[in-house]
């Protein structure tokens, strides 16, 4: 009778899957990508909307749905294991590419988007969780920064290839079938190849030794919601530098292409600048979730608040391809340095028990940002113009970084 070998933590025994659990989450990013050139023109060229807060309705969509789904993926894959929550996510998919290439009405957009969150928020909060369960606490800033380097990768790679094809055969449908393959090929992984890994995560839970951790083991989700939303110091202003940074994301979605197009930018050069910011982001967290690793996480997450500020303030004034390509390199510089090394501060202060939950619920509170971001950008874009809404966002996005800076406390993986 064949017996299962028992589960060890650490990467290197745990290679293959979590070599394989990069390459799912490039083909969910890529998912994302397939929108990020083409459907801010879509809107305009294609459906005539007229006003920045009805075109962002799409990202209001997707920020709602992807933010609900990531809190309830975190509780599922808890109850449930991981990799039923992955496929789940990969099958909620399927319709999506079709919706975009075939709906008449902005309205299929929208709901094509609701799904796509719901898919996203499975999907990905998954594959950070599973890394996390294999790798154990001492190489956590690692594994994020792998996981969420591919998936922004992926996004980058998507994005400058769809606005090639969109430049060549039009915003429909060539774009969107690209997605359609990322989502086949993810399901035939997910469902044929990955392993579930909520078992590494009961050995690590038995192996916790902190006794801060240890006493808060058996906490219910409220519990969780509480501590990560609120009460303490640490998760909270992670929850709130992630939500800030997704708010400014999502007006980089939303209105940097539609700012770029009205100052006479090709369609090419459109695509570059929205695969230059999530390519330096994706290659950057390579670099920066290990840095965090060995150097602690709380200065990294401040100073990358600030660095974001700093290059959403150059889009603002600036005019033109180079001073936008620069600014660019810099927004992914900054987002590189925060993204990988919020979710493992997560990882460092919740108890093994229910790091799922929590992870999840920053996530609610982080993709909420997308929500809260295509309001607030559309609304001051419609009354004030495209480069007072950017500037505005680089204020609150410089605050952000001032709430980290004096209210967390300094984390690294041995401080639970």
């Amino acid at each position: 009778m064949k017996t299962t070998a028992p589960p060890v933590l650490g990467l290197r025994h745990n290679l293959a899957q979590f070599i394989l659990l990069v390459a799912v989450n490039a083909l969910v990013g890529g998912t994302l990508g397939q929108e990020r050139t083409v459907l801010p023109l879509l809107a305009t060229r294609e459906f005539h909307l007229d006003l920045y807060t009805s075109a962002l309705t799409y990202i209001l969509a997707f920020g709602v749905s992807k933010a609900a789904m990531n809190y309830f993926a975190g509780t599922l894959s808890d109850r449930l294991g991981r990799k039923p929550v992955l496929v789940a996510g990969w099958l909620v998919a399927i319709p999506v590419p079709l919706m975009l290439i075939v709906g008449p009405q902005w309205g299929w957009i929208v709901a094509a988007n609701v799904l796509l969150g719901i898919s996203q928020g499975l999907t990905w909060s998954t594959t950070v969780v599973m890394k996390m369960d294999l790798v154990g606490p001492r190489q956590r800033g690692l594994a994020m920064g792998f996981n969420e380097a591919a998936g922004y990768l992926g996004v980058a790679v998507t994005a400058l290839a769809t606005g090639w094809i969109a430049a060549q055969y039009g915003l429909r449908p060539g774009p969107f079938l690209l997605g359609a393959a990322y989502i086949a090929l993810g399901l035939g992984l997910s469902v044929l190849t990955v392993r579930e890994t909520h078992h590494h995560a009961r050995l690590e839970a038995a192996q916790h030794v902190s006794a801060r951790a240890t006493a808060h083991g058996g906490l219910t989700t409220g519990e969780v919601f509480r501590l990560t939303s609120f009460t303490d110091r640490s998760l909270s202003s992670v929850s709130q530098a992630g939500m800030v940074n997704n708010l400014n994301d999502g007006l980089a979605w939303g209105l940097f292409p539609v700012l770029f197009a009205s100052a006479g930018l090709s369609l090419g050069q459109i695509g570059v600048l929205a695969a230059v910011y999530p390519a330096v982001w994706g290659a950057g967290q390579l670099v920066t979730g290990a840095a965090s690793d060995r150097y602690g996480r709380k200065w990294l997450i401040a100073g990358g608040m600030v660095v974001q500020a700093v290059a959403l303030g150059m889009v603002a004034a600036g005019h033109g391809f180079g001073i936008w390509l620069a600014a660019a390199v810099l927004l992914g510089a900054g987002t590189a340095m925060v993204y990988p090394t919020l979710l493992a501060a997560i990882g460092d202060v919740a108890h093994p028990a229910w790091r799922a939950r929590s992870v999840g619920i920053y996530r609610l509170w982080r993709d909420g940002g997308f929500a809260v971001g295509a309001l607030l950008s559309g609304v001051l874009a419609d009354l004030y113009g495209l480069p007072t809404a950017i500037a505005a966002v680089a204020v609150l996005t410089a605050l952000s970084g001032v709430v980290v800076a004096v209210r967390m406390r300094g984390t690294d993986h041995a401080a639970a």
